[in-house]
């Protein structure tokens, strides 16, 4: 680092108009200020150092530090007015879907009863219980269960059996 001030070829202007006594005072002084910088950047380091053998002896981690620093700042966005505000749309925005989903529910379920009490349908129904009574057959006898297979259900299934 040159505190000396060696570089007088690349004079600005402004130093044209010092006297040399005044340039020597300046330099001087920009000396004092460079050694209080580094001596200052010693002394924050050595603060750094000391703050971080604090914290680790009192098990505080940069984890748990970034955990509280977005803890809070979650805090400080729900507490925003423009959170609030678009918290509010879209509860309102869930509210008029909520409706309108039930509204379609009630519409579909009526337009289904409708369909139900036609006259088409009722002939469909009947078409449908008619076959039903032909492929069952056996169930309106009084019997509950479908006509066996070949062979008894007492009897056990053999050893070689897949199941």
């Amino acid at each position: 680092m040159d505190t000396t001030g060696q570089g007088v070829a690349a004079r600005t202007p402004a130093m044209e108009g010092l006297t040399e006594a005044e340039e020597e005072e300046l330099r001087t002084e920009l000396a004092k200020v460079e050694e209080e910088i580094v001596t200052l950047r010693q002394v924050l380091a050595a603060k750094e150092r000391h703050c971080g053998e604090l914290k680790r002896r009192l098990g505080l981690s940069a984890l748990g530090e970034l955990k509280q620093n977005l803890s809070k700042s979650w805090h400080d966005v729900q507490v925003s007015t423009a959170y609030k505000k678009t918290q509010e749309t879209l509860s309102q925005a869930g509210q008029k879907t909520s409706a309108a989903l039930s509204t379609m529910g009630s519409a579909i379920s009526k337009k289904l009863g409708d369909m139900r009490n036609s006259a088409t349908f009722k002939s469909f129904e009947d078409r449908m219980g008619t076959i039903k009574s032909k492929v069952v057959g056996g169930r309106e006898n009084g019997s509950d269960s479908l006509p066996s297979p070949v062979g008894s259900a007492d009897q056990p299934l053999p050893d070689h059996a897949p199941f």
